[in-house]
C-alpha cells in the first residue's frame, strides 16, 4: 500500500494492525503525528515499511522486531526520541536502515551486529551516545555506515576493517577519540571516507595509500599530527582531499602532484613547512587550493600558473617571499587571490589588473610589496574586494579603479600613497568600504556637485593623512547608507557579513578600524556597521550639523584635528552611535544635552578642548568617567571635580533611575535604554571582537557562545529600525 506524498495528517491509527496480509506499507511524505502504534507489529508479512518524512513523535516500538520478513525500514526526518530498540537485531532480513535526523539518544545496541545481511545503515543527526559498537564489524554484506552528527565516543572499532564491501564511511561530528587505525586500509572498496570534526589523534597511516578506489577522503577538524603520507599520492582516483585543521607538520608530499584528478586540496590551519612543491602545478583539475595558517617558505611556485581551473587559491599567513611570479596571470580562471600576511616583495604585477577581468578578490595585505599600482584596471573588471593595505606602496591611485563598478572593499591603508583625494571614487555604486589611513593623502577633500556620492559606503576611514580645510559637508549630505541603511538591511537577509561567494566557497571581507580608542581588526564586517574615522589630519572649521542626519552611523572618531565652533546639537539625532571622539581639537560651548539622549553610546572622548558650563548628568552622560571631558578648564561639574558656579558643596544626588515618585518616569526610561545599551553592543561590536579570536575555530566553546549571540542578532535585526529609533527618541 503506497499512501506516499499525499499530504495526509493526524496519527496513524492502530487498526492498520489489521491489515495482516499486505506486504508494503509507504506513508512517507505526509504531515502525519502521533506515535507509530505498536500494533504495526501486527503486521508480520510486511518486507517494506516507510514512515519517513512526516512529524511523528515517542519511541521506535519493540514489536517492530516482530516483523521478521523485514527487509527495509525507514523512520528518518521525524521527531522520533528514545533509544534504538534492541530488538531491531532481530530482523536478520533486513538489507537497509534509515533513521536518521531524529532526536534518538542513547547507545546504539550491540544486537545490530546481528542483521548479517544489512548493506546500508544511515543512523546519523540523533543524539546518540557510547561507544560504536564492535559488533557491527560482524555486518560484511554492509555497503554504507553512517553515524556522523551524534554524542558518539570512544575509538573507531578494530572491526569494522571486517567491511571490506564497505564504500562510504562517515563518522564526522562525533566525539571519537584514539587513533586512525591502518585496519582501515582493508576497506579497498571504500570511496567515501569522512572522519572530520572529532577529537582523533596520532598519524595519518601509510597504509591509507591502499585505498585506491577512494573519491573523498576529510579528515579535516581533528588533532592529527606528523607529516602527510606520501603514499597519499597513490590514490590517483582522489577528487577531495581535506586534512585543514589539524596538527600536520612537515613538508607537503611531492607525490600530491600525481592526484590528476583532484579538485579539491585543503591544508590550511596546520604547522606545515618547507617550499610549496612545483610538483602542485602539474593538478591541472584543482580548482580550490588553501594553504594558508602554515609555516610554509620560499617563493610561490611559478608551476601554479599551469592550473587553469583554479578558482580559490588561498596562501595567507605563511612565511613567503620573494616575488609574485607572473606566471600566477596564466590561471585565467582564479576568482580569490588571498596572499596577505607573508613576506612577498617586487611589483604588482601588472597583468593581475588585466586578470581582475575575472578576479572577485584580491588581497595581498601584510607584505612587503613596493611601487606604484598598476594604472590598468578593466572595464569589464569583476573586483570586488581590494585589499593592498600593510605594504609600501607609493605613487598616485590609479583613476582606472574607477572601472571596477563591482568594487565593495578598497582597503589601501598603511601605505605610502602621496594624492590628492581620489574623490572620482564616488562614482562606484556598491563601494561599502573605503579605507585610505595612514599614507600622506593630502589637500582639501573637494566634492564635485553630483547628485549621488558613495551611495552605499558604509566605512569611511581617512585617519592619519595630511587633509586640511574643513570637513565635507556636501560628502556628509550624501551618505545615503549611512542614512537609511536599506543596503546594509537587504544584504543581512542573506549573511550577517560582507562576503563575497566564487562557487562553493566564500570570503568574508576583514578591516582595521580604531574602535572605542583602539585599534582592532574586524576578521568580519558586519553589514549593519558603519563608521566615519577622519581623526589625525589638520582639518579645520565647524562640524557640518549634516552629520546628525546619518542615522545608522555606530562610529564617529574626528579627534586630533584642528576643529573649532560648537558641538552640534544634531549629533543628538545619532540614536545608533556607540561611540564617540572629538578629542584634542578646538571646540567651544557648551556640551549638548541632546548627547545625554544617546542611549547607545558606550564610548565619549571629549578631552583636550574648549569646552565650557556644566555637564549634561540626566541620563547617559552620567555613565562616563572624568576621563572624557578632562583638558576642558571650562568645564564642571560632575564627573569633573571642579563644581559649577552657583552649585551646593555636597556630593551630587544619586542618578535619576534611583529616585522615587516624581523622577521616576526619568528612572524607567533609562533602565530600558540600558538594557537595550548591552544587547545591541553586544550584537554590533561583541560579535565582530569575539570573532577576531573564533575566526580560526578556536577555542570551540567560545565560537559556540558567539553563534548563539550571532542567531539573536539576526532576529534583532530583523525588526524594523525605524520603530527602534521611535522608543528610544519619543519619550
Amino acid at each position: 500500500m503506497d499512501l506516499s506524498v499525499n499530504s495526509l495528517f493526524g496519527n496513524i491509527p492502530p487498526q492498520i494492525g489489521l491489515l495482516s496480509n499486505i506486504n508494503y506499507l509507504d506513508l512517507s511524505i505526509n504531515r502525519f503525528s502521533g506515535i507509530i502504534p505498536p500494533e504495526i507489529g501486527h503486521l508480520t508479512k510486511l518486507e517494506v515499511l516507510h514512515l519517513g518524512f512526516n512529524g511523528l513523535n515517542g519511541s521506535i516500538p519493540l514489536e517492530i522486531g516482530q516483523l521478521h520478513l523485514l527487509r527495509e525500514v525507514a523512520l528518518c526526518l521525524n521527531q522520533l526520541r528514545g533509544s534504538i530498540p534492541s530488538s531491531l537485531g532481530n530482523l536478520s532480513k533486513l538489507a537497509r536502515v534509515y533513521v536518521y535526523n531524529n532526536s534518538l539518544s542513547g547507545s546504539i545496541p550491540p544486537e545490530m551486529g546481528n542483521m548479517i545481511n544489512l548493506e546500508v545503515l544511515h543512523m546519523d543527526t540523533n543524539f546518540l551516545t557510547g561507544p560504536i559498537p564492535s559488533t557491527l564489524g560482524n555486518l560484511t554484506k554492509l555497503r554504507e555506515l553512517h553515524l556522523f552528527a551524534n554524542k558518539l565516543n570512544g575509538s573507531i572499532p578494530l572491526e569494522l576493517g571486517n567491511l571490506k564491501l564497505l564504500s562510504s564511511l562517515s563518522l564526522y561530528n562525533n566525539n571519537l577519540s584514539g587513533s586512525i587505525s591502518p585496519i582501515l586500509s582493508n576497506l579497498t572498496e571504500l570511496i567515501f571516507l569522512y572522519l572530520h570534526d572529532n577529537q582523533l589523534l596520532g598519524h595519518i597511516p601509510d597504509e591509507m595509500g591502499n585505498l585506491h578506489a577512494m573519491h573523498d577522503l576529510k579528515l579535516s577538524g581533528n588533532q592529527l599530527t606528523g607529516p602527510i603520507p606520501s603514499s597519499l599520492g597513490n590514490l590517483t582516483s582522489l577528487v577531495y582531499l581535506r586534512l585543514q585543521l589539524n596538527q600536520l607538520s612537515g613538508l607537503i608530499p611531492r607525490s600530491l602532484g600525481d592526484l590528476m584528478n583532484l579538485k579539491v586540496l585543503l591544508l590550511s590551519y596546520n604547522h606545515l613547512s618547507g617550499n610549496i612543491p612545483i610538483e602542485l602545478g602539474k593538478i591541472q583539475t584543482v580548482d580550490l587550493l588553501p594553504l594558508s595558517a602554515n609555516k610554509l617558505t620560499g617563493p610561490i611556485p611559478f608551476s601554479f600558473g599551469n592550473l587553469t581551473n583554479l578558482v580559490y587559491l588561498r596562501l595567507s599567513e605563511n612565511q613567503l617571499s620573494r616575488k609574485i611570479p607572473l606566471s600566477i596571470c596564466n590561471a585565467t580562471n582564479l576568482s580569490l587571490l588571498i596572499l596577505s600576511n607573508n613576506s612577498l616583495t617586487g611589483n604588482l604585477p601588472q597583468c593581475l589588473s588585466y586578470l581582475s577581468i575575472g578576479l572577485s578578490v584580491l588581497n595581498l595585505r601584510m607584505n612587503i610589496l613596493s611601487g606604484t599600482i598598476p594604472q590598468t584596471f578593466s572595464l569589464q573588471s569583476s573586483l570586488r574586494t581590494l585589499d593592498l593595505s600593510e605594504n609600501q606602496f607609493e605613487g598616485t591611485l590609479p583613476q582606472s579603479l574607477v572601472n571596477c563598478k563591482n568594487l565593495e572593499v578598497l582597503d589601501l591603508s598603511n601605505n605610502k600613497i602621496v594624492d590628492k583625494f581620489p574623490a572620482w571614487l564616488g562614482r562606484l555604486p556598491n563601494l561599502k568600504v573605503l579605507t585610505l589611513r595612514s599614507n600622506n593623502f593630502n589637500g582639501l577633500l573637494d566634492f564635485p556637485k553630483v547628485s549621488h556620492l558613495f551611495p552605499k559606503l558604509h566605512i569611511l576611514d581617512l585617519s592619519n593623512n595630511d587633509f586640511v580645510g574643513p570637513l565635507p559637508a556636501n560628502l556628509i549630505a550624501k551618505l545615503e547608507g549611512m542614512m537609511n541603511g536599506q543596503d546594509g538591511q537587504e544584504t543581512q537577509k542573506k549573511s550577517l557579513y560582507m562576503r563575497q561567494e566564487a562557487g562553493t566557497r566564500f570570503y568574508e571581507a576583514s578591516v582595521n578600524v580604531t574602535m572605542k580608542g583602539k585599534e582592532i581588526r574586524l576578521e568580519r564586517i558586519l553589514t549593519i556597521f558603519t563608521t566615519i574615522d577622519l581623526s589625525h589630519n589638520s582639518f579645520q572649521g565647524n562640524i557640518p550639523s549634516a552629520i546628525g542626519n546619518l542615522h545608522f552611523l555606530i562610529g564617529l572618531n574626528l579627534s586630533h584635528n584642528h576643529l573649532v565652533g560648537p558641538i552640534p546639537s544634531t549629533l543628538g539625532n545619532l540614536t545608533n552611535l556607540e561611540w564617540l571622539d572629538l578629542s584634542s581639537n578646538k571646540l567651544s560651548g557648551r556640551v549638548p544635552r541632546e548627547l545625554d539622549d544617546l542611549s547607545f553610546l558606550g564610548y565619549l572622548d571629549l578631552s583636550e578642548n574648549q569646552l565650557t558650563g556644566p555637564i549634561p548628568q540626566e541620563k547617559q552622560l552620567s555613565t562616563f568617567m572624568g576621563d572624557s571631558f578632562r583638558g576642558n578648564p571650562g568645564l564642571c561639574g560632575t564627573p569633573l571635580r571642579n563644581t559649577c558656579p552657583g552649585d551646593a558643596q555636597p556630593p551630587p544626588p544619586p542618578p535619576s533611575f534611583f529616585l522615587e515618585n516624581n523622577t521616576r518616569k526619568h528612572g524607567s526610561m533609562f533602565d530600558e535604554k540600558a538594557v537595550m545599551i548591552g544587547y545591541a553592543s553586544g550584537i554590533v561590536i561583541g560579535m565582530s571582537i569575539a570573532y577576531v579570536t573564533c575566526e580560526i575555530g578556536r577555542p570551540k566553546w567560545l565560537a559556540s557562545k558567539v553563534r548563539i549571540v550571532e542567531r539573536r542578532g539576526a532576529k534583532w535585526m530583523k525588526k524594523p529600525m525605524q520603530k527602534a529609533i521611535k522608543f528610544h527618541a519619543g519619550r
